[in-house]
């Protein structure tokens, strides 16, 4: 009896793969959508019980017909779908080894790379290398091997579907865990992406850049230029995440080059705002776009995050007032052309006017008392409440801290002790009495 239901069930695998492998496209994607919705997570065994044991068969036929037609996208989807219940069945990596054995990991990345393709298509590429990623080390190598890092980076910027950009964040995440030979790779293939044009992208790489930078333990030089690149980005939620990992870089070697570069911006470069200020002159109607110029929306992040790191860390503060942060900052509040730069650089600048008795003399000093009590009333507000004149003290400052601690250094230490004493800013100590 056992021998007869033997051989049923064989002619009827027979019949099947007949039946697929005289079909055209039209009746073959009939199979695919009705294989889907019956088969869709079932195990390995199961598959097996359905295929007759020849479930293998029915994949081979499968992937040779992606192999032949994946360029033109011809029922892309569903073939790619019908591939992963067999990658994703339990108990079934051996459908796993029979996909990567006729090159499937290259055929799905260069489905990546075609323009022609729907973004549907790409979109369950990315599951199922997913799921060869999840299936150990080795897999994530073989996928690192085949300059997938590039190429699912590349996709990743260039991807107009935000739902597939978060699918692609997924894989790169697990590229980067457990995978110690190609993790820096991974991670400097996120670095990359920071410079590319898609706001999604930027954001999720930032994200997962956090993750990364724990997992490689030291910071890369080349991501500090990149990071702070991102904060031209006019798009808050990329700001964000930008701030959030330049906080977490406080805690490595390139902390120093950071500080200096978020200083540096304050001021930014003449030549590239004077560019548009001649087009102004020239058409006034394009005053509204000074709000937008990406230098003043650099410059405006610039003084938030330095707000953020002076009250993240006091010994962080004293590094940047040593770098002559106190003038920058002021030079910030003098930008007529940019509201937000100045409430910005004001919010911050309070900051270390409370914190730093020093620097409370030194602004006093610039600003002249009307101007200072003024800031000191309302610094949120203060764009709105002066005039040009006092702009225009603000932007010509010439506050050098650093000369002037080193003045007050000369006076107060004796000459033999001056290169082996560090002098400590004085601190204003404002808490209320309980």
């Amino acid at each position: 009896m056992s021998s007869i239901k033997e051989q049923a069930a064989i002619s009827r695998l027979i019949s099947f793969l007949q039946e697929w492998d005289n079909a055209n496209k039209i009746t073959r994607h009939r199979i695919l959508e009705n294989f889907i919705m019956t088969s869709h997570g079932k195990t390995g065994p199961e598959l097996e019980v359905e295929f007759s044991q020849g479930a293998s068969l029915f994949l081979a036929r499968l992937t040779a017909w992606l192999r032949l037609t994946y360029m033109y996208g011809t029922y892309l989807e569903q073939q790619l779908k019908s591939i992963g219940i067999f990658l994703s069945a339990a108990s079934g990596q051996r459908y796993l080894i029979e996909f990567l054995e006729i090159g499937g990991i290259l055929t799905l990345l260069e489905i990546l790379g075609l323009k022609q393709l729907k973004e549907e298509a790409k979109r369950e590429s990315i599951k199922l290398l997913q799921l060869v990623a999840s299936s150990g080390r080795k897999f994530k190598e073989l996928i690192c091997e085949s300059y997938g890092v590039r190429s699912i980076a590349e996709f990743l910027a260039t991807s107009k579907s935000e739902e597939t950009q978060e699918q692609v964040q997924i894989l790169l995440d697990n590229l980067g865990h457990g995978n110690p030979k190609y993790q820096n790779q991974v991670y400097k293939g996120l670095i990359a992406l920071l410079k590319c044009t898609s706001p999604k992208a930027q954001q999720l790489s930032l994200q997962t850049l956090r993750i990364m930078q724990t997992i490689v333990g030291q910071a890369h030089p080349s991501i500090v230029e990149s990071v702070l690149g991102v904060l031209r980005s006019v798009h808050l939620e990329v700001q964000y995440e930008a701030i959030q990992l330049i906080r977490d870089l406080m805690a490595y070697d390139v902390q120093l080059e950071l500080l200096k570069g978020l200083v540096s911006l304050l001021k930014p470069s003449r030549q590239e705002t004077a560019k548009l200020q001649a087009r102004i002159l020239e058409d006034p109607g394009l005053l509204r776009l000074m709000e937008s110029l990406p230098a003043y929306i650099q410059q405006a992040a610039a003084a938030k995050t330095i707000g953020i790191l002076a009250q993240d860390s006091n010994r962080v503060a004293e590094e940047l007032i040593y770098l002559n942060v106190v003038h920058g900052l002021m030079c910030a509040m003098g930008n007529k052309d940019h509201t937000n730069c100045q409430r910005q650089a004001s919010i911050t600048l309070e900051h270390f006017v409370r914190m730093f008795l020093l620097v409370e003399e030194t602004v006093r000093r610039a600003m002249g008392e009307k101007l200072f009590q003024l800031f000191m009333k309302d610094p949120t507000n203060l764009y709105l409440n002066m005039d040009a004149v006092q702009a225009d003290i603000l932007a010509t400052n010439i506050i050098n801290m650093p000369g002037d601690l080193l003045d007050i250094a000369n006076m107060e230490l004796p000459q033999d002790e001056e290169s082996n004493t560090e002098m400590e800013l004085q601190t204003e100590d404002r808490s209320e009495p309980p």
